[in-house]
């Protein structure tokens, strides 16, 4: 049995090399970028008007005659002299000769005269050139993720395909006779299988869309086909139980039959002991305790860290905040401990209900408080080491 920082270390040295891959904007919607990307277009590529009014050719006085228009997408160029105007709209191409545009507002439109109340500063309501970028501008940096702003911003630059890091897909292996799928009857020895559902959604919650569940009987030869499926099909690999040494317990055995091998097996923690780690050439293996509670908090802990590290995300496998408790806390564990808490304002405070098996706690908590092991009491106030959800 090894330490939480061992598990930590072994992660961080068993990584696979990061994936890259080409994908048009809407596939690369939360993806990281592989590589730098540089503006090819000026943005504005032309001299912009910033609001509906008139472009006007300045001079010493405040009536201007107004000659034409220019809308959005006109591409026409308007010749003004001094004195002259053109009724303008938002996005539209200032005339070379407009030094100005005025709001729609300040002026009023008499028989083909425009009246100005005051006179305009050159520039006014002008987004020049390149305002925001200019061609050889870096847009985004190599490592930045592509939210819809920065989606938006480079269709605007007129980019369409752009190099990602690649996410993993992810295959979860739900193991257990006693399992029966929600919405049908609930016979004696039986519950419902949640850890499937649960952890597929905790993927989808995280931007990990690529999921494949796969449902197997506590049968060797069945266990073994569908691992191998699952190891075939995706780059990680969740188990949801079947990993313990008990009689109908398959997964180590069908694990190290597809010659899968062991990086860590059992982590001195609570809860989620018996957590497996182990590899494939390069696919990556989690065999998750069958205990909900123990199967999320070693989601949380272990498993989601390391996709998004493999999704190129600057992360690592120990970001904890030190918040303060609200409370005493007494601990006696022979084993470090990830606890559900709920922050509120910036204190945290221990839940009930901790066992492993336990999931209306952990539904209404934001955070897991950890402790190491040892006996010794946490006083109200003290800051604690807790992993944000």
């Amino acid at each position: 049995m090894i330490s939480v920082k061992d598990a930590f270390s072994i992660l961080q040295n068993n990584l696979p090399a990061f994936q890259e891959v080409e994908y048009s904007l809407i596939q690369a919607r939360k993806h990281i970028l592989a590589e730098a990307v540089f503006s090819k277009v000026n943005m504005p590529p032309f001299r912009q008007s910033a609001m509906d009014g008139y472009a006007l050719c300045l001079f010493d006085g405040l009536d201007y005659e107004i000659i034409g228009e220019v809308k959005a997408g006109d591409s026409h160029q308007v010749n003004l002299l001094p004195g002259q105007a053109v009724k303008i709209f938002t996005g539209a191409a200032v005339p070379d000769s407009a030094q100005a545009v005025i709001q729609i507002e300040k002026g009023t439109n008499q028989n083909g005269r425009l009246l100005l109340q005051e006179g305009v500063k050159p520039e006014t309501n002008v987004r020049p050139e390149g305002e925001q970028i200019s061609v050889g501008d870096l847009a985004l940096e190599k490592g930045t993720l592509l939210n819809a702003a920065a989606i938006g911003f480079l269709a605007g630059l007129g980019i369409t395909i752009v190099k990602v890091y690649k996410k993993p897909n992810v295959g979860i292996v739900v193991t257990g006779n006693e399992l029966v799928k929600p919405g049908q009857p609930l016979e004696y020895g039986k519950v419902y299988e949640s850890n499937g559902i649960m952890l597929e959604s905790a993927l989808m919650e995280s931007d990990f869309e690529k999921v494949t569940l796969y449902e197997v009987n506590d049968n060797f030869k069945n266990t073994k086909n569908k691992l191998e499926d699952a190891l075939a099909e995706n780059d990680v690999v969740l188990v949801s139980g079947g990993i313990s040494v008990g009689d109908y317990d398959f997964v180590a055995k069908a694990l190290k039959a597809l010659e899968v091998e062991t990086l860590f097996y059992k982590v001195n923690q609570k809860p989620g002991k018996p957590l497996f780690f182990g590899k494939q050439k390069e696919k990556l293996v989690f065999a998750l305790p069958g205990n909900p509670a123990a199967a999320l908090a070693c989601f949380y802990v272990y498993v989601l860290p390391t996709l998004s590290i493999l999704s190129g995300k600057a992360t690592n496998y120990n970001q904890t905040k030190a918040i303060a408790l609200t409370h005493d806390y007494g601990v006696q564990n022979t084993r470090s401990q990830f606890l559900k808490a709920r922050i509120v304002n910036d204190e945290v405070s221990v839940l009930s209900h901790q066992a492993s098996s336990m999931l209306n706690s952990f539904a209404v908590s934001n955070g897991l408080v950890f402790v190491s092991s040892g006996i010794y009491e946490l006083k109200k106030g003290d800051k604690v080491e807790v992993y944000l959800l």
